[in-house]
C-alpha cells in the first residue's frame, strides 16, 4: 500500500527567510498539494545561541505572505531533544554507534600528522573497538566523550536514487565514523534531522543541493534505526551573476523575502518567479495561476543546472532581478482590480496619501484610477511614488519632463493659466470637452497640440509620460487640474 506523501520544510531560525529557503518551502508545498499529501513546518531551533524568536516569527510571517500553508502546528526541534538522545542510546545498544573519548587536542594532533603524511584526514577509529571494560574505565574517570556512528567497513556502499541527481553512491571505505552527539550531550543536526524525519513519517526530503553531502550519512542512521528511507530530491543552487552562492552574509536583505514584500511585490508573483529558479516545464512556460502551477509541478522538472538570481545592488531602475520585476508587473497589470486594491492601499498609507474617503468611492473613481495608471507600473510601491499625483497635490516633477516639456516652451507660462480658466468654465469636465478645449487653444496659438498636452502632463502629474492625457485629466479632477495649471508662472519664476 502506497504511503501518504509527507514532506517538511525545516528552516533554522537564525535570521530572515531568504529566497533559497523560500524556494525550498514552495517546492515542498507544491509537491504536497500535487499529491494531496501533507507538509510539516519544522523549526530547527537547536542552535540556542543563534536562534531567536524574532527570526521564528519572521519566517512564519514570510511563509504566510507567500501563501505557503502547512498541516498541523509548527514543530520545534528543541522539543524533541530527549527523543534524539534516546535514538543515540539505541544506536549504542545495537552496536551501530560507539563512545569516542578522543579529545579535541588529540584529534587536532592526528589531523596535523595526517596532513604531514598527506594521508587520509578522517577519524582513524581509535575508540571504535574499545572493550566494554575500557569504556567503563574511561567513563569512571570522567573523561568526556562524543558518540560516533559505526560505519560498516569492508566492501559495500550507501547507494540511493536522487530524483534530481539520479544514482548517488558512497563506498563505506570513504565514509568517516561521524559524530552524532557532542561531548556536551548535544545531538548534532545529522541525528536530530533523521530522527525527526522518522517520527514525522517523512516520505520525501526535498531540499537544497548542499544537503546532498549529508544524505548518505542520514541514510545510515535511518537504516540503523530500522526506519524506511525517504526519497530524496536535491535542488540545484541559486547563484548570483558572479556565480557565487546566494547568501545572507554577502547579499544582505536583497535576498530576504520581507525585502520584496516591502518593495511592492505581489505574493503570488514572487512565488511564480521563485519557482522558476531551478524548475521548468517542457514548454518553458513562465506564468501560472495557483491551480495551474500545482497541476504542472513535478519533481522531475527540477533542473540540475544552477539558477541565477540577478542581484542588482546599484541599479536604480530594477534594484533586483529583471525577470522578477517583469513577472510582478504582469500580475500587477492583469489581475482583477479588486485583488490588487488592498496592496495599493497599503502603499498609499505608507506614502501618507491614503484618504479614508476613498472607501466611499472604491468601486468608482478610486478603482478606475488604479486601472488607468497600473499599465506602466512594475511594483505596488509605484502607486505611492509614480502615481502620487493622482492622489495628492504634493508630488515631485521629473527633471527630464521639466527640461523637455516646460523649459523649451517659455510661452507656457502664460498659456497654461489661460487654459486653466477655460477648463474651469466647462460645465461638463469630460474627455471630449477637455480635448476640444486643448486642441482649440493649440490652434489659436499656432502650435501643435502636443506642446500643450506635454506641458499639461508635466504640471499636472510631474511626469514625462503616462496614460492618455485626457483620461488623466478626468482621473485627477477638474478642481485639481485647474489649480495645478495655475502654478505655471510660479514654476517658471523659480527656474
Amino acid at each position: 500500500m502506497q504511503r501518504e506523501v509527507i514532506v517538511r520544510f525545516a528552516p533554522s531560525p537564525t535570521g530572515y527567510l531568504h529566497i533559497g529557503g523560500a524556494r525550498t518551502a514552495i517546492f515542498n508545498w507544491l509537491f504536497a498539494q500535487k499529491t494531496c499529501g501533507k507538509m510539516i513546518l519544522r523549526i530547527e531551533d537547536t542552535d540556542a545561541e543563534r536562534s531567536t524568536q524574532e527570526s521564528i516569527q519572521g519566517i512564519i510571517d514570510s511563509l504566510k505572505w507567500l501563501g505557503i500553508t502547512w498541516d498541523e502546528d509548527p514543530y520545534f526541534q528543541s522539543q524533541f531533544i530527549n527523543e534524539h538522545l534516546a535514538a543515540a542510546r539505541k544506536l549504542l545498544e545495537s552496536g551501530n554507534a560507539y563512545k569516542c573519548f578522543c579529545t579535541k587536542d588529540e584529534l587536532d594532533r592526528k589531523r596535523q600528522a595526517a596532513l604531514k603524511r598527506k594521508s587520509d584526514l578522517r577519524y582513524d577509529g581509535t575508540c571504535r573497538n574499545l572493550t566494554l571494560e575500557a569504556v567503563a574505565e574511561k567513563e569512571e574517570a570522567g573523561i568526556p566523550y562524543t558518540i560516533r556512528m559505526k560505519v560498516p567497513r569492508g566492501e559495500g556502499s550507501v547507494r540511493f536514487e536522487d530524483i534530481v541527481y539520479k544514482t548517488i553512491e558512497y563506498k563505506y571505505e570513504d565514509i568517516e565514523d561521524f559524530v552524532i552527539v557532542r561531548s556536551n550531550g548535544q545531538p548534532l543536526y545529522l541525528l536530530s534531522n533523521a530522527v525527526d524525519d522518522i517520527r514525522d513519517r517523512i516520505t520525501h526530503v526535498i531540499r537544497g543541493q548542499d544537503g546532498l553531502s549529508n544524505a548518505h550519512r542520514q541514510i545510515l542512521i535511518y537504516r540503523a534505526l530500522g526506519a524506511p528511507v525517504p526519497q530524496f530530491a536535491h535542488m540545484s543552487l541559486t547563484l548570483d551573476p558572479q556565480k557565487a552562492k546566494i547568501s545572507k552574509r554577502k547579499h544582505g536583505e536583497l535576498v530576504a523575502v520581507h525585502f520584496y514584500r516591502e518593495h511592492g511585490f505581489l505574493p503570488w508573483a514572487f512565488v511564480n518567479f521563485l519557482v522558476l529558479l531551478g524548475w521548468a516545464t517542457p514548454e518553458s512556460r513562465e506564468i501560472f495561476s495557483r491551480e495551474e502551477l500545482i497541476e504542472a509541478f513535478s519533481l522531475q522538472g527540477i533542473n540540475r543546472a544552477n539558477s541565477i538570481f540577478d542581484v542588482r545592488k546599484d541599479d536604480p531602475k530594477y534594484f533586483t532581478d529583471p525577470k522578477a520585476i517583469s513577472i510582478n508587473a504582469h500580475y500587477l497589470r492583469t489581475l482583477p482590480i479588486e485583488e490588487i486594491e488592498p496592496y495599493v492601499r497599503v502603499e498609499m498609507e505608507k506614502a501618507g496619501i491614503w484618504d479614508p474617503e476613498y472607501e466611499n468611492t472604491k468601486h468608482s473613481w478610486f478603482l478606475d484610477t488604479i486601472e488607468l495608471i497600473r499599465g506602466r507600473f512594475h511594483v505596488t510601491t509605484d502607486f505611492g511614488s509614480r502615481g502620487r499625483a493622482y492622489f495628492s497635490d504634493d508630488f515631485p516633477i521629473e527633471p527630464r519632463a521639466l527640461k523637455k516639456n516646460i523649459l523649451k516652451h517659455p510661452e507656457l507660462k502664460k498659456w497654461l493659466p489661460m487654459l486653466a480658466d477655460r477648463l474651469q468654465a466647462l460645465e461638463s469636465f469630460s474627455v471630449t470637452e477637455t480635448e476640444n478645449v486643448i486642441r482649440e487653444m493649440a490652434a489659436e496659438f499656432g502650435v501643435k497640440p502636443g506642446v500643450l498636452i506635454n506641458g499639461i502632463r508635466t504640471l499636472v502629474t510631474g511626469q514625462l509620460a503616462g496614460p492618455g492625457m485626457f483620461d488623466v485629466l478626468i482621473a485627477i479632477g477638474q478642481h485639481r487640474v485647474v489649480k495645478r495649471l495655475r502654478r505655471a508662472p510660479a514654476l517658471f519664476d523659480k527656474l
